[in-house]
C-alpha cells in the first residue's frame, strides 16, 4: 500500500528526502543484495540508481510470483488478430518456457553482457526470448519486425549481438511477409557477422536454413527444451536492454535501461499511477518493438504479479472489447492511432459494457479533445491522457489513480502532474510567452535511460542535455498551470512563426479535429514569403466525397478559435497521413511535400 494519501504529500516526501524515498520504493522488489545508495553521479557525469544492489529482473517477474504460491495465475495472453490464436500462459508455465531457452541461449554461449537481438512480431516467443535474456543477464534489443533490411543492418551494427532470434514471418493484415529476404538482406549488408541465428518457426510461413549455414541456424521451440536455468543477480546498473529510438529525427539512438532502476519505476507505477495490483489485467496494443510493449508489455504487469494481454496486429474495436471482456482487463493502455482505427471501423459510439474495466491510458502522440470524448462514450469509463518518451520509460506527467485523494472531478485533456522525480520547466523562447521547450532537472529518476549506446559502450546522453549539462531536453513544447499539470504543444520543432508569433502545429489541429467531417489531420508550416511561415492543414475526412464546404469551415473554425492571424487558407484532403511504423504521423514528409 502506498504511504501517501495525497499528490502533495508525495511530492513533498520526494523533495524532502529523495535518497530515502527511492531506497523506500527499491523494497518493493527483491534483491539479491539490497542497494547501498539511491543515486549516485557516474564519473562519466551522467547517474546511476542504486548502487551496490543485485537483482534479476527476470526473478522479479516470474519466478518469485511462482515461490509466492500464484504459479497458476495467468501471466501472459497472446491474441493474434492475423491468425486468430489466443495463448494464455500461466507465471508457472512461462517460468518454464523461459528458464528453458535461457538455457538454450547460454548452450549457444550467450552469457552476461552480450547483446541479442530480437526481429520478431508481437507474440508469446518474443516476451519469452526478452526474459530469458534478462534472466542470464544478456541485454536484449528488440527491433520492429517491419524494418527493410537496410535499417535491420544498421541496428546489427550498432550493437553487435552475439545471436539473432528472428520470426520466420510476420502479418500485415492477414497476409504472411516471409522475413528471411530480409534476414539474409541484413546479415549480407552488415559488417557485424552474429555468431548464430534463432528461427522462430510459424505453421504461416516456415524458414529454411540458409544454404550453406545451416549450422548456424537454431530452432526456437528446440531450444526451449535445453535444461533450465537460474537466473543470474546482476548489478542494478548493469544493462536489461536497448532499444532504438524511431529515428525520425536523426539516426536512431539505442537507448539504454538498468536492470534495478527498470524494475523500481516499473513496480511503483504499477500501483501509483495505474492503480492495479496483484491478480489485475493489464492489456496494451503496443507491438512489442516500441518502449510501452517493453514497459507495459512485458515487464510491469509482471513485476506486479498482474496478468498481461498483449496482441499482434492492429485490433478493431470489437476485438479489444472481446479481448477485455475474455480476460477481465482491469486497464487499457492504447494510442491515439489506435483508437481513431476502432473510431473509423464504425465501433458503436454507445459503446460496451466492460465492467472489469477501470480506465482507458492513452499515450505516444498528441490526442484531440474530441477523440478522448469518443473514446469515453464508448468504453463509458475514464479515458485519461498521460506523457512519456522511449528514453523515460515511464510517464514524466500522469493522473495518480493509486492515491486515496479523490481523483479529477472530469477527465481532463492534460497529461497530467509530473510523476515522482520529475522536475519540469518550460524554458520560454526568446520572444517570449507562456509556452516553450520542457526540460527536466537533473538526475532524472530511476527508469530512465542509463544512456547511449554508442560505438560499442554505454556514453551519457549528452545530445539530450542543455548546453550547461544542467538539464534534460525533451524537445517538446507545452506549458504549466498554476496547479501543477502539464499541457502538451507537440514537438518542438512543429511550433510556427507567423509574421513573428508562434502557434503550435497541434493547437491549430486540436480545433480542426472538432469539425464533426475530419477523421485525422495534421498541420505543418510551409514557407511565406511575406509572413515567413504559415500553416497548412492535412484533413482525411470522415467519408468520401467532401463537401465542398468544408475547407471554408475548417478555415472559419480556426480564424475563430487563435485568430485570423494564424493565417490557415491550405486545407488539402488526402485519403491518409503518412506514419511512422509506430503509428506516428510524420510530419516532416508532408512540409516537405
Amino acid at each position: 500500500m502506498l504511504p501517501w494519501k495525497t499528490y502533495d504529500a508525495m511530492r513533498q516526501a520526494v523533495a524532502t528526502d529523495p535518497e530515502e524515498f527511492w531506497l523506500a520504493a527499491a523494497r518493493r522488489i527483491a534483491w539479491e543484495q539490497a542497494p547501498v545508495a539511491a543515486c549516485r553521479a557516474r564519473a562519466d557525469g551522467w547517474h546511476d540508481w542504486f548502487a551496490g544492489g543485485t537483482l534479476n529482473s527476470c526473478h522479479n517477474a516470474v519466478d518469485r510470483h511462482v515461490a509466492a504460491g500464484r504459479g497458476e495465475q495467468p501471466a501472459l495472453v497472446w491474441h493474434s488478430c492475423a491468425t486468430q490464436e489466443t495463448t494464455r500462459l500461466s507465471y508457472a508455465a512461462l517460468q518454464r518456457r523461459v528458464a528453458g531457452f535461457a538455457g538454450g541461449l547460454r548452450a549457444l554461449g550467450v552469457g552476461k553482457g552480450d547483446r541479442v537481438l530480437i526481429a520478431a512480431p508481437c507474440m508469446v516467443e518474443t516476451a519469452i526470448a526478452m526474459l530469458a535474456c534478462a534472466r542470464i543477464g544478456a541485454v536484449h534489443v528488440v527491433v520492429f519486425a517491419g524494418y527493410a533490411a537496410a535499417e535491420l543492418a544498421r541496428r546489427i551494427d550498432d550493437v553487435t549481438p552475439k545471436i539473432l532470434v528472428v520470426a520466420s514471418c510476420r502479418f500485415q493484415g492477414r497476409t504472411a511477409v516471409p522475413m528471411r529476404e530480409t534476414l539474409e538482406g541484413a546479415l549480407a549488408a552488415a559488417a557485424h557477422v552474429p555468431e548464430g541465428c534463432v528461427i522462430v518457426q510459424r505453421a504461416a510461413c516456415p524458414m529454411p536454413a540458409a544454404p550453406g549455414r545451416a549450422q548456424d541456424f537454431h530452432d526456437f521451440h528446440a531450444l526451449e527444451q535445453s535444461p533450465p536455468v537460474a537466473p543470474v543477480p546482476v548489478r542494478a546498473e548493469d544493462p536489461l536492454y536497448i532499444l532504438h529510438t524511431s529515428g525520425t529525427t536523426g539516426a536512431p539512438k539505442g537507448i539504454v535501461r538498468d536492470n534495478g532502476g527498470h524494475a523500481v519505476a516499473l513496480s511503483l507505477s504499477m500501483e501509483l499511477i495505474y492503480d492495479c495490483g496483484p491478480g489485475d489485467c493489464f492489456f496494451t496494443t503496443s507491438d512489442l518493438g516500441w518502449v510501452v510493449g517493453h514497459s507495459y508489455g512485458v515487464y510491469a504487469p509482471l513485476l506486479g504479479g498482474g496478468t498481461s494481454v498483449i496482441v499482434e496486429g492492429c485490433p478493431s474495436a470489437q476485438v479489444v472489447g472481446r479481448l477485455c471482456a475474455a480476460h477481465d482487463v482491469t486497464c487499457l493502455f492504447t494510442t491515439p492511432t489506435q483508437l481513431r482505427v476502432m473510431r473509423q471501423g464504425g465501433a458503436d459510439a454507445a459503446g460496451c459494457d466492460l465492467p472489469a474495466l477501470k480506465r482507458v491510458f492513452v499515450a505516444g502522440e498528441y490526442a484531440d479533445p474530441t477523440l478522448l470524448d469518443w473514446a469515453r462514450r464508448h468504453f463509458h469509463r475514464p479515458v485519461v491522457n498521460h506523457w512519456w518518451q522511449t528514453e523515460t520509460g515511464w510517464s514524466i506527467t500522469a493522473h495518480f489513480f493509486g492515491l486515496p485523494e479523490a481523483g479529477p472531478a472530469g477527465m481532463p485533456n492534460d497529461i497530467g502532474r509530473p510523476a515522482p522525480g520529475f522536475s519540469p520547466m518550460v524554458r520560454p523562447p526568446a520572444e517570449g510567452g507562456g509556452s516553450g521547450e520542457i526540460l527536466l532537472a537533473l538526475p532524472l529518476p530511476p527508469g530512465c535511460l542509463a544512456g547511449i549506446w554508442k560505438e560499442g559502450a554505454l556514453r551519457p546522453p549528452s545530445a539530450y542535455l542543455t548546453g550547461d549539462g544542467a538539464w534534460y531536453r525533451t524537445f517538446d513544447e507545452g506549458l504549466i498551470a498554476d496547479d501543477g499539470s502539464v499541457h502538451m504543444l507537440g514537438r518542438s520543432d512543429d511550433v510556427i512563426k507567423v509574421a513573428g508569433r508562434r502557434v503550435s502545429g497541434v493547437q491549430i489541429e486540436k480545433i480542426v479535429a472538432g469539425h464533426g467531417d475530419v477523421h485525422a489531420c495534421a498541420v505543418v508550416s510551409v514557407s511565406d514569403g511575406l509572413r515567413g511561415q504559415r500553416p497548412v492543414a492535412y484533413v482525411v475526412p470522415a467519408a468520401w466525397p467532401v463537401r465542398a464546404e468544408c475547407a471554408g469551415e475548417i478555415v472559419e473554425r480556426v480564424g475563430r478559435g487563435l485568430g485570423r492571424w494564424v493565417g490557415l487558407k491550405d486545407v488539402l484532403f488526402v485519403k491518409q497521413l503518412p506514419t511512422t511504423v509506430s503509428g506516428k504521423i510524420m510530419r516532416r514528409t508532408l512540409a516537405t511535400a
